[in-house]
């Protein structure tokens, strides 16, 4: 019996050890735990770009993060500038309030108290046709007065009330976006260390790589000459041609190195166009244009949905981008199957 117990109590120990080595030894999300090294110089070239995809998405998502934190602060300062002026209106209409509140209030106990104040009463009690006209005449001054004051005692109120509520819907905004703003400010932080340790583990995993795998990683080098069109767009797609061969960095916007919508908001901001630092806030701006109509200078997205845009480049005409596309490749010019093989759509910043 005794030995039944020792190989059952024997079986829960191996049981016990074995989950433990399950937990201890199972795959951690990704870029958590440096991958296993590859066996041939092929498979080293294929895992350094599945890493630097999956750093691509997080580099994309702390942009965005950052992009909405800048929203959120917007719209809370606007916020608290519509409670200050909203406050000061209200002050403004409770001293106008105040200013008419005698002439109204002495216009209505008159009335109260059985004035006349109307032509026929001055007919009535005038003693010539001049006395009539010249109190009809001060009846008329007066009555303009008092619709004047009344006018504008209703209007303070109501300007009162109304600069009250925006002061607390103000309030109320301006709490919202405060709230929002330190949510992404710790998304923000999180994403951007998860991002500095994704890098680690990209940069390690080039180190590994031959310099004939550095150099097909590259692809051929390509300074043709594109002509652009006139326009900002034409500009823009002038300014990014001329960044071929400057590398790639993560959150970098130039001058001297970019990341995909760096290289985008350099080219058009040259081109006096303003865009957001992130590929998913770009796809925000200007107009959606079907692949068939792509005009030089259009902004190419990739990623399987709007909120999952991992990569921008410009259309430079005859089926050609350029872009700056992942780490360990410089600012070049591809196809537009170069840019990714989940191309989502294409948008004309301007014209």
């Amino acid at each position: 019996m005794s030995s039944h117990r020792l190989k059952r109590a024997k079986r829960g120990a191996l049981t016990v050890t074995a989950v433990i080595a399950v937990v201890a030894f199972s795959p951690s999300p990704a870029f958590a735990q440096p991958p296993a090294p590859p066996t041939t110089a092929s498979e080293a070239l294929a895992k350094y770009q599945e890493l630097n995809k999956q750093t691509e998405k997080v580099n994309e998502d702390l942009l965005k993060a950052k992009t909405d934190l800048q929203a959120k602060q917007v719209e809370f300062d606007k916020a608290t500038n519509d409670v200050a002026l909203a406050a000061a209106n209200e002050k403004q209409a409770l001293a106008l309030e105040e200013q008419f509140r005698g002439q109204v209030d002495l216009l209505a106990n008159a009335s109260f108290q059985g004035a006349r104040f109307n032509k026929i009463s001055a007919l009535l009690t005038g003693s010539s046709a001049d006395d009539f006209l010249e109190r009809a005449s001060a009846l008329n001054v007066l009555a303009e007065d008092n619709q004047e004051a009344l006018q504008k005692y209703t209007t303070a109120v109501t300007t009162a009330a109304d600069s009250r509520k925006l002061a607390e819907d103000g309030q109320r905004r301006a709490a919202e976006a405060k709230a929002a703003a330190e949510k992404l400010a710790v998304d923000v932080t999180k994403t951007r260390d998860d991002l500095e340790a994704q890098k680690r583990v990209v940069q390690d995993a080039y180190s590994k790589l031959s310099s004939k795998e550095k150099t097909d990683l590259q692809g051929p080098k390509d300074d043709g000459v594109y002509l652009a069109p006139a326009g900002a767009a034409g500009r823009a797609m002038e300014v990014a041609l001329a960044q071929r061969g400057k590398p790639y960095v993560w959150g970098a916007e130039g001058p001297g190195s970019y990341d995909c919508s760096g290289l985008v908001l350099y080219a058009y901001a040259a081109a006096g166009v303003s865009l957001p630092h992130s590929s998913r806030a770009q796809y925000g701006y200007g107009k959606s244009v079907s692949r068939s109509e792509l005009q030089p200078g259009d902004l190419l997205f990739y990623g399987s949905s709007a909120g999952s845009i991992h990569h921008v480049a410009m259309y430079i005409g005859g089926g050609r981008i350029v872009h700056a596309s992942t780490s360990g490749v410089p600012v070049k010019t591809d196809t537009v199957e170069g840019g990714g093989r989940d191309y989502f759509g294409a948008r004309r910043i301007v014209g």
